[in-house]
């Protein structure tokens, strides 16, 4: 700690042979860095909520790979399940009793979920609830919100959030077949979405969006509007799918669902059921389920959904988490801490910037105000000076997002020293942020 993060022969040397190598110098376009001018760090170890670069700096980490490390990096009780599964085989291509009963597990923890297909990505999560949506309901309309980002296929792409800059153009591999099938409204906007829904709704097979939105920094939903949602989708006959990609292990057992009281036809998961490890689900209810193939025609698979061990993984953050007392309260309080002393350090130097807070995950951004309440809000912030902050934290030891539309996330590893330790460094970095 401590330790300036400046540029080095080592770290340039890699990032040149990335260049040379890897499409863009990353596998994920967030990770070059451009809204912050600089490509993350090279990272070689995680221990529970620090991480270390290429060149042994220590970072107190809040990027957690975006949200899904929830226990802590290379969390014991994980990382020997997955050692045990790898030990009995990888992947059979088969069913196995594990995945039997992590279902069950999810469906116990998601009312919303009685039916349950394991995928490994939030992408693929999406994808299969559009694709089941449009089966069951044999229409061919799509509704999102700016700003909810429901992974890299076609459809979900342009208007996204996250760091997506995607159009709904041929430039960015989007067909226009694919984008006139998709009606894009705010978020929070619940006039724009019936306006949608008296148009088209009887050509449309649902709604997709982020119960609390972490993709434009983080978005709490107006009082009602969830539940609006559900009541215009009732009324038109519109299946409502939740993405709680991030939300779903994060905001408690039962996810941001449960939190705000309104439960969704069809749920996505992923993130922090894999403990670290690639594993995700969509499910619903069972007459909607029930058009997957082999029951139904709508089709929905992969060689890797289920596998032994990602499963192990998941099982392992469950476990750990029922065999925690007050798991989720104590989570919630070290988030608490960090967002009412990031305030504290705002007020004191007098900047208006609001500090959101939900479950784990804790955000501001340099736009003065009340917390913004759509992705028009968001893109108001000033994306300089948080990059100023960004490199300055990572001078004083703190691992940031590399991008204003991502968010703080806090693992159960977080103790009180490490929040002691980034509000100091905040305290000193705003002084280069307002400069």
């Amino acid at each position: 700690m401590g330790v300036k993060h400046v540029p080095n022969d080592i770290g340039r040397l890699w990032w040149e042979r990335a260049l040379q190598n890897l499409a863009g110098g990353v596998d994920s376009p967030v990770r070059a860095g451009v809204p912050v001018g600089e490509p993350t760090p090279f990272l070689v170890r995680g221990r529970g909520s620090r991480v270390w670069d290429i060149v042994g700096r220590e970072y107190i980490d809040y990027l957690c790979a975006y949200g899904p490390v929830l226990l802590g990096h290379a969390d014991p009780r994980v990382t020997e399940a997955v050692a045990r599964a790898m030990c009995d085989g990888p992947v059979f291509g088969a069913t196995h009793p594990e995945e039997v009963r992590l279902a069950e597990r999810l469906r116990g923890l998601f009312a919303s979920m009685e039916l349950v297909r394991l995928v490994s990505t939030g992408t693929e999560a999406c994808m299969g609830a559009i694709r089941v949506a449009r089966g069951y309901t044999r229409r061919e309309r799509i509704i999102r919100c700016e700003g909810c980002y429901h992974g890299h296929s076609d459809a979900m792409i342009f208007g996204a959030g996250a760091s997506s800059l995607s159009e709904a153009a041929i430039s960015c591999g989007v067909t226009r077949g694919v984008a006139g099938e998709v009606d894009v409204v705010p978020y929070n906007d619940l006039p724009s979405l019936e306006l949608v829904l008296r148009e088209r709704g009887r050509h449309t097979a649902a709604v997709i969006l982020e119960p609390v939105v972490g993709n434009m920094g983080l978005c709490l939903p107006e009082a009602g509007y969830l539940a609006g949602v559900r009541e215009l989708c009732r009324k038109y006959g519109v299946l409502l799918i939740f993405d709680e990609v991030i939300t779903g292990l994060r905001a408690g057992p039962g996810g941001a669902q449960a939190v705000v009281g309104v439960t969704p036809d069809v749920t996505c998961l992923g993130k922090a059921l894999g403990g670290g490890l690639p594993i995700a689900a969509f499910g619903g209810r069972k007459d909607v389920m029930s058009v997957l193939a082999p029951a139904g025609p709508v089709f929905a698979g992969g060689t890797f959904s289920g596998n032994p061990v990602c499963v192990a993984a998941a099982h392992a953050v469950l476990d750990a988490i029922a065999a925690t007392e007050d798991f989720y309260p104590r989570l919630e309080a070290t988030a608490r801490r960090l967002a009412r002393g990031l305030a504290d350090v705002l007020a004191r130097r007098g900047l208006p910037y609001p500090v959101v807070q939900f479950a784990s995950m804790v955000d501001f951004m340099f736009r003065p105000g009340p917390g913004h309440r759509t992705m028009r809000e968001a893109r108001q912030a000033d994306a300089h000076a948080y990059a100023a902050y960004y490199r300055a934290m990572l001078n004083h030891g703190v691992l940031l997002p590399p991008s204003q539309m991502e968010l703080m996330f806090v693992t159960a590893a977080h103790t009180d020293e490490d929040i002691d330790a980034t509000l100091g460094a905040a305290d000193e970095a705003l002084t280069h942020a307002a400069r």
